[in-house]
């Protein structure tokens, strides 16, 4: 099972998204992830096993981020390791996502990324929502369109 833990407002969201995956930590998991973005600045972390490596790890870096999202990954595509725990992201980093579930066509949606250049760094099907925002903002010019474009192809079942 996976849990996503995500925060926006005036406290540091480290520690709040942090206690949050914590108190998951029940449900069982491999790894998990934090993204926090402070002054259009993101900073990632990842971690394989409990969720306490990676508190020790962001409280290293003392953020004073107020915008963030936290997930703990269960695997179900790829194997547990640095690479394939969440958040993903597009080449760029401006674009971060944790999801749970399982993209049924994430293969087709993969390949036709890649036939436009993207490369991916991970095992899992997630990784394919990034690039594919990535690939129609590219087109669009407009987050929420590319957003919806990229909804409209996850929703699609494999044929």
């Amino acid at each position: 099972m996976c849990g996503i833990v995500g925060y926006i407002g005036k406290r540091q969201a480290a520690p709040i998204i942090l206690e949050g995956l914590s108190a998951l930590e029940y449900r069982g998991y491999d790894s998990a992830g934090l993204a926090l973005i402070d002054n259009g600045k993101s900073k990632l972390t990842k971690q394989v096993g409990r969720v306490q490596g990676l508190i020790n790890e962001v409280d290293n870096t003392q953020s004073s981020a107020n915008l963030g999202i936290g997930h703990t990954r269960w695997a179900t595509h790829g194997i547990p390791s640095l690479y394939n725990a969440h958040p993903h992201t597009n080449t760029d980093q401006t674009i971060y996502v944790v999801h749970n579930g399982i993209i049924e066509n994430y293969v087709e949606l993969k390949k036709k990324l890649q036939d436009n250049g993207y490369k991916f760094v991970s095992g899992t099907d997630t990784e394919v929502i990034p690039h594919l925002i990535d690939y129609y903002f590219a087109i669009e010019k407009d987050f929420g369109k590319a957003f919806k474009s990229a909804l409209n192809d996850l929703a699609v079942l494999t044929r």
